[in-house]
């Protein structure tokens, strides 16, 4: 076997984490010397301040299509969920009722049962599609694409006139916005800015009250004192990926294509998520006779780092709900996603190295 310090690892979980982008590492290190003072003071280093976080936010609404109005910075991708979902919830009234997939994040989940509110799911098939089925008066929570295994969601299925709460931390930066949401939450992490930067958008004039206590900022969505420079710096990560977008997204896809392909010659493994509709980065797939944990310690030993069991909770032990959901097995599951640094001949080692794995594991 391979000795552990042989070579760092190659880096294939970056569902869970993108590496932090150059750009965002330049512009966190310039806005900490400038960034610092409270925005909304009127003295010199708060205006700013005040400016950088105004430029922070232009540049995420031009990047993502919409108006710089609608953007807010939250301290998570968590709390951009929370905020997002419990607001329209809040504005709808104590009777309202939520739908919401199968195989949403756990963050959606939590804060649909905090809330309260009488609670429908809504099935997926077998590839993690869910079946847009709305009533009237409901509340809808739907991923852009799923976490786990990729699948993109159907959300121009729901009706306009509903109130629509999209889960977008897997998809931000990898894919342009969905045309359908009343609100949405991305994660900075997720696109190679720092942690700890949420982005929270709530649609001009849409039906959102905040569902926590005020506070005295100039974004009446925010809460507590703004990380400037890190918004900054997510908002310059953003910024490099959208613009490096269709070339990315075009290499990720083809060589997720190959890792598919590897995998589903092995025998008993299950490849899961649509083949086609879906992130470009991204794929989970399932070994039969192998523990997860095991798989993925192995292939660590070998020098690639990926992931196993639930991709949203605090132990990878748990099994995965959003496979349950779709009736795949959870067994024995590794998901595979490529960083930005990701290159050829490390897919290739991967497609390589895994068959054997799986056998010496089985054996």
């Amino acid at each position: 076997m391979p000795d552990d310090q042989a070579r760092p690892a190659r880096y294939l979980d970056s569902a869970s984490s993108e590496p932090l982008h150059p750009a965002a590492r330049e512009t966190l290190l310039a806005a900490l010397d400038a960034g610092w003072a409270d925005p909304r003071r009127l003295h010199h280093p708060a205006r700013n301040a005040r400016l950088l976080l105004d430029n922070a936010r232009a540049v995420v609404a031009e990047c993502l299509g919409v108006r710089a109005d609608e953007v807010t910075f939250t301290g998570s991708g968590t709390e951009a969920v929370h905020r997002g979902l419990l607001g329209l919830l809040e504005h709808a009234g104590a009777g309202a009722r939520l739908a919401l997939a199968d195989v949403e994040h756990s963050a959606v989940a939590h804060a649909a049962a905090w809330s309260r509110r009488p609670l429908r799911t809504l099935p997926v098939d077998r590839t993690g599609r869910v079946a847009v089925d709305v009533h009237p008066g409901e509340v809808v929570a739907l991923q852009a694409a799923n976490h786990e295994v990729g699948t993109v969601q159907p959300l121009d299925d729901v009706p306009d006139d509903v109130a629509l709460f999209v889960d977008a931390c897997a998809a931000m930066g990898r894919r342009p916005l969905p045309r359908r949401w009343t609100t949405l939450a991305g994660s900075a992490h997720k696109w190679g800015g720092p942690a700890g930067v949420g982005v929270l958008l709530v649609r001009h004039r849409a039906p959102w009250t905040t569902p926590f206590p005020l506070d005295d900022r100039a974004d009446a969505r925010a809460v507590g004192f703004e990380n400037v420079p890190a918004a900054l710096a997510a908002a310059a990560a953003l910024q490099a990926v959208v613009a490096e977008r269709d070339e990315t997204n075009a290499r990720h896809h083809a060589w997720i294509d190959r890792i598919r392909a590897a995998a589903a010659a092995i025998d008993d493994v299950d490849v899961v998520g649509d083949p086609v509709e879906r992130l470009p980065h991204l794929v989970t797939f399932s070994v039969l006779y192998v523990n997860g944990e095991r798989l993925v310690t192995e292939l660590d030993r070998h020098g690639f780092g990926v992931a196993s069991g639930s991709a949203c909770t605090a132990s990878t032990l748990e099994p995965s709900r959003v496979l349950a959901a779709m009736g795949a097995l959870t067994h024995g599951n590794v998901r595979v996603s490529l960083a930005r640094e990701t290159t050829e001949a490390d897919v290739d080692a991967f497609c390589a190295v895994l068959p054997r794995v799986v056998a010496e594991l089985r054996s």
